[in-house]
């Protein structure tokens, strides 16, 4: 069936197109990383891997908060890849709720429906953004 790989494909040009931001927000945040906590480690007798678990990894915490929540963001209201993708025929794989927007608002007209759509979209995302921020400080409280 035509088709079949349509979200393997949205997903595979989702991490292509993403990746270098992901890989500079990183790199920033481990960049903030004081090399003193590290040489005090390493006299302490950390190894390298004990030094990445016990460090890096907790003081990268808030930029992989930030990191998550906005991709999370930008990939659920992406309409450019798969559009450009799939044209405006969207195998049954690849169909997301950007398109239907995109479809009662701009080919049938019906503003009311994609409005409509559109506060039911972004009333999802302030539900989970906010249950994930919650969710990721209470699991900073507790540590």
């Amino acid at each position: 069936m035509i088709g079949d790989n349509a979200f393997l494909a949205v997903v595979v040009v989702g991490i292509w197109r993403l990746w270098p931001f992901a890989f500079l927000m990183l790199m920033a945040g481990l960049q903030s990383i004081p090399n003193d906590v590290y040489e005090a480690s390493a006299v302490d007798g950390a190894k390298p891997f004990r030094q990445w678990w016990h460090i890096t990894l907790p003081m990268l915490r808030p930029v992989n908060m930030v990191l998550v929540l906005v991709m999370f963001l930008w990939t659920f209201n992406d309409f450019n890849t798969p559009f450009v993708l799939f044209g405006g025929s969207q195998p049954p794989a690849g169909d997301l709720i950007s398109f239907h927007i995109y479809n009662a608002s701009f080919l049938t007209w019906n503003f009311g429906s994609g409005a409509a759509m559109s506060v039911l979209l972004l009333l999802f995302l302030l539900v989970a953004s906010g249950i994930y921020l919650l969710l990721m400080n209470r699991r900073k409280d507790n540590a």
